[in-house]
């Protein structure tokens, strides 16, 4: 009797090899891309119903290395890939589609969703550097699509129930430390050898350059941008470019809101504000107030809501202007 193959392909990059004489076959939803049949290829659809679960086992053994060490309580979508020697303990749940790198680390409770790349030697979930942390149940929580690479190191919170949280589509580049509490939202990019201390918050779209550390409950504001080796010991505001030792706004972040697609009236506004905040002769608090009468567009309302929020009890305070004092300094 002929010995028919074929090779079954699933999207997740599996592939694996059976003779179509161990299961019963009928059309419906996987393809055969390369069937065999003494020496000639064709292709056909076919149902593999019976054997749906030693495919899923094979699919397993192909995406999991065999030298890596995963819990029994540990969650991993079918589609997720764990490269060599990584450790995956208790309470950790893994999106589909997300790879885990050579030697990464992960401890629970932790939640990681879809699309994820952690790149090899990260370690994700560990208890927080902080003093106060006594055993209680906390928690990482990473959103969607982020990169985290090499080395990178994100603690969890402090207190019972809190969270580290990283939102979407973030970048941590090799060697970023993310202490505990702290929040990044979307679409962040943070530069190799930054250290965030515990309760940094960071909003979506800003930019941190390279080898920087941000002070315990720091916020830094949306489509910001800070130079690299700024010692950040108080809130960076949104849109503002921020550099030096000590730290000053020095102009905008033109090239992250040119890109941002921002229109043009919107951009303008904001260039009025910056010019109100660090050029006029108004002193600060005064010049909070006449932010006011420039429009109210949704960029002008977070940056004036920022400003505000930023004098607060329990807030670092604003980084100064060039030249200019802050609120605090008055």
């Amino acid at each position: 009797m002929t010995q028919i193959t074929a090779t079954l392909r699933h999207r997740s990059g599996w592939s694996g090899q059976y003779s179509l004489f161990d299961f019963s076959y009928k059309l419906n939803p996987f393809r055969v891309e390369l069937l065999t049949v003494e020496n000639h290829a064709i292709s056909i659809i076919i149902l593999i119903k019976k054997i749906k679960k030693i495919i899923v086992k094979d699919m397993l053994k192909t995406l999991i290395h065999p030298t890596a060490v995963i819990h029994t309580s540990a969650e991993l979508h079918p589609t997720v890939q764990v490269g060599a020697y990584a450790v995956i303990g208790e309470n950790v749940r893994v999106g589909a589609d997300t790879v885990i790198g050579a030697h990464a680390v992960l401890e629970g409770p932790c939640e990681i969703g879809t699309g994820n790349q952690i790149f090899p030697g990260a370690a994700i979930g560990m208890q927080p550097q902080d003093l106060k942390y006594v055993g209680e149940p906390t928690w990482v929580k990473i959103g969607n699509n982020n990169s985290i690479r090499e080395y990178v190191t994100i603690n969890r919170a402090t207190g019972r129930g809190e969270a580290t949280v990283i939102g979407n589509g973030n970048l941590l580049m090799a060697y970023v430390h993310v202490g505990h509490n702290c929040v990044l939202e979307d679409s962040v990019i943070i530069a190799n050898s930054v250290a965030l201390a515990g309760h940094v918050h960071i909003e979506s779209r800003a930019r941190l350059s390279g080898v920087l550390g941000v002070h315990q409950f720091v916020h830094i504001g949306g489509m910001s941008m800070v130079g690299g080796m700024t010692r950040i010991d108080r809130d960076v505001p949104p849109y503002m470019l921020v550099e030096g030792n000590p730290a000053k706004v020095r102009s905008l972040n033109l090239v992250g809101l040119k890109r941002s697609g921002m229109p043009a009236s919107d951009f303008q506004l904001i260039k009025k504000a910056f010019r109100l905040l660090y050029r006029s002769e108004f002193l600060f608090k005064d010049a909070l107030q006449e932010l006011e009468n420039l429009g109210d567009t949704e960029e002008l309302k977070h940056l004036r809501r920022f400003l505000l929020l930023s004098q607060m009890s329990g807030r670092r305070g604003l980084i100064p202007g060039k030249g200019k004092k802050s609120v605090s300094d008055e």
